[in-house]
C-alpha cells in the first residue's frame, strides 16, 4: 500500500469509532465509509516482489521440440566461444595480421564473448532448469552490460568503418592516420563511450515504482522492457532512452552509411573494374556484420515502440536474433570471407591432419 494512504485509513477508522457511539448517524455514514474503504484498497497498487520472471526466448513451438529448446543454448556457447577464440588466436598468431582491421576484429569478438557470457548462463538456466526468475538487482546489472556492450559493439563497427574507407580512399595515409597508437585510443573511446551513456540507466529504473506484472518480454532483461512493468510517469526514461540511440546508434549507423556512399564513388572513380570490385570486395564481411548488427536493433526499437499489437513471440524472436545471432555468425563470416584468416584456419586443419596421420 503506498505511504500516502495510511494517514486516509487512520482517518476513516477514527471516525467509524466515533459512530459507533452516536447510532443515528452510523445508518448513513457507515455504508459511505465502507465505500471510502474499498475504494481506497482498489486504488492501491499491488507491488510484486524483487524477483522479475523472464520467459523462454529461443524456440517459440519450444513444446512441440523439446530436445531443440534444451540444445541450442549449449550449442550457441559452442559456437561463440570456439569461433570468437579461434580468431583472436589466429590474429596473435600471426604477425601478418596485426593490422587496423584486425585488430577491430579482436575487439569485437572481445565484446561478442563478453555479451555471451551476460545472456547465455541464465538462458540456460531458463531452459534447462526452468529457472524463470531473476532478482531485480541482477536484472539490472545484466541490462547495463547488455545496453553498453551493445554500443561498444557499433562503436567498433564505426571504426572499422573508417578504415575500410582510408584503406580505399586514401591508401597511402592508411598506415600513418591508423597507427597502432590510434587503435589503442579508439579502444579506450569505445570504452568509455559505452560506460558513460549506459551508467545512468540502472539508477532510472531503480527510481520507479513498479505494480503491473513482473513478467518480461524475452529471456534477458532489457531497459525498454523492464521499464514497461512501472506503474508511474516514465518520460524521463523514454526520452533518456531515445536520445541513447540517437546519439549512438544513430550516429554511428550514419557514419557508416556516409562511409560506404564515400567508398562506392572512389570505387566507381577506378579505371579498373576489377581493381574496383577487389577492393569493395574487402568490405563484405563488415557490411555482414553491420547488416547482423543493425537490422535486429532497429526492428526491435520498432515494435517496443510501435508494436502494440505484436505478439511476445515476434519480441521474443526480435531480441533473440539482435543479441544471440552476431557472437555466432560473425566470426563465420570473417573466417570465410577474409582470406588470411580462412587460410590460416585451413593451415591448422592441415597441420593436425599430418600429425595424426604420423601418430597412426
Amino acid at each position: 500500500m503506498p505511504k500516502g494512504n495510511g494517514h486516509i485509513y487512520a482517518t476513516v477508522v477514527t471516525a467509524l469509532g466515533s459512530l459507533e457511539q452516536n447510532s443515528d448517524l452510523m445508518g448513513v455514514a457507515l455504508p459511505l465509509a465502507k465505500q471510502t474503504i474499498a475504494l481506497e484498497s482498489d486504488a492501491a497498487p499491488q507491488y510484486f516482489s524483487p524477483l522479475i520472471s523472464l520467459r523462454f526466448g529461443w524456440v517459440p513451438w519450444a513444446g512441440i521440440y523439446a530436445l531443440l529448446v534444451q540444445f541450442p543454448p549449449l550449442l550457441h556457447v559452442l559456437l561463440a566461444l570456439l569461433g570468437n577464440c579461434t580468431i583472436l588466436f589466429i590474429v596473435r598468431a600471426e604477425h601478418s595480421l596485426h593490422e587496423p582491421m584486425y585488430l577491430f576484429l579482436c575487439m569485437l569478438a572481445i565484446i561478442d564473448l563478453i555479451l555471451s557470457s551476460f545472456t547465455m548462463p541464465k538462458m540456460i538456466g531458463l531452459f534447462w532448469f526452468d529457472a524463470k526468475e531473476i532478482e531485480f538487482g541482477a536484472c539490472l546489472t545484466q541490462m547495463f552490460f547488455i545496453h553498453s556492450l551493445s554500443a561498444m559493439e557499433s562503436t567498433i563497427l564505426l571504426a572499422m568503418a573508417f578504415d575500410r574507407y582510408i584503406a580505399i580512399c586514401n591508401p597511402l595515409r592508411h598506415s600513418s592516420i591508423l597507427t597502432n597508437r590510434m587503435v589503442a585510443k579508439i579502444g579506450l573511446v569505445t570504452l568509455i563511450r559505452g560506460f558513460i551513456f549506459f551508467f545512468p540507466l540502472p539508477f532510472l529504473l531503480k527510481r520507479l515504482s513498479y505494480c503491473r506484472t513482473n513478467v518480461l518480454s524475452h529471456s534477458f532483461c532489457l531497459h525498454q522492457d523492464m521499464m514497461k512493468l512501472s506503474c508511474i510517469d516514465k518520460t524521463v526514461n523514454i526520452v533518456y532512452g531515445l536520445f541513447i540511440i540517437l546519439s549512438v546508434m544513430g550516429i554511428d549507423s550514419l557514419f557508416i552509411i556516409l562511409s560506404y556512399i564515400l567508398i562506392v564513388r572512389s570505387v566507381l572513380s577506378l579505371s579498373s573494374r576489377e581493381a574496383g570490385m577487389k577492393a569493395f570486395n574487402t568490405c563484405i564481411s563488415h557490411i555482414c556484420a553491420v547488416l547482423m548488427f543493425y537490422i535486429p536493433l532497429i526492428g526491435l526499437s520498432v515494435i517496443h515502440r510501435f508494436g502494440t499489437r505484436s505478439t511476445s513471440r515476434t519480441h521474443i524472436i526480435m531480441a533473440d536474433i539482435y543479441l544471440l545471432v552476431p557472437p555466432v555468425l560473425n566470426p563465420i563470416v570473417y573466417g570465410i570471407k577474409t582470406k588470411q584468416i580462412r587460410n590460416r584456419i585451413m593451415k591448422m586443419f592441415h597441420q593436425n591432419a599430418l600429425r595424426s596421420d604420423l601418430c597412426n
